[in-house]
């Protein structure tokens, strides 16, 4: 199966207005039925979408566009058809916005209560909090404890589900090794 551009509907209106491609070639090319080519060159369909350019995207080239405009007949091909999505070990902080930030400690609570192996530090880590105020909601002397209601942090973005998995692994393995060592103790 062939793929589709980026933006389909953007890309077509950006062909129709800067080629001189066949209504069937930008149809074939963007996945989009030749009547809604028509009536993106009529004016009656997209209205108000601004076109994507293709070029500058590294979907086609200049070169491809040139080429299908001489031979009717000739398909455009998409230049790309995957695109790579790094994703760095070293995770940058992002900005956290004023409203998110006082449901940091709820998220706390919520760690605490539903993963208690955690330790503080992975919990202040996740969440974005001190050490010192994981460890105040945790022994309840919180400067706001009562006013805490526990909240999902995954569901309200501050970390992802596999971040989670990942510390609760990591604190898994810590029990396993101090149950370890304390039975290597008592032997």
């Amino acid at each position: 199966m062939s793929k589709a551009p980026l933006m389909p509907m953007a890309t077509a209106v950006w062909l129709v207005e800067n080629t001189s491609l066949t209504f069937g070639q930008i149809a074939e090319f963007c996945k989009l039925h030749e009547v809604e080519i028509q009536g993106i060159a009529d004016g009656e369909v997209a209205k108000g979408i601004v076109g994507y350019n293709p070029i500058i995207s590294g979907q086609l080239t200049k070169e491809e566009i040139n080429l299908s405009s001489e031979d009717q007949n000739r398909p455009l091909k998409l230049k790309s058809t995957e695109i790579q999505i790094e994703s760095s070990e070293k995770k940058t902080k992002k900005y956290v916005p004023l409203s998110k930030r006082q449901d940091k400690p709820d998220s706390a609570l919520w760690l605490i209560k539903q993963h208690p192996i955690l330790k503080d530090s992975q919990i202040a880590k996740l969440v974005g909090i001190t050490k010192n105020s994981a460890t105040a909601i945790r022994n309840k002397s919180y400067w706001n404890f009562n006013n805490l209601n526990p909240k999902d942090p995954v569901a309200m973005g501050l970390f992802t589900q596999k971040e989670l998995i990942e510390a609760t692994e990591k604190a898994e393995r810590r029990i396993k090794r101090e149950k370890k060592e304390k039975e290597k103790k008592l032997s």
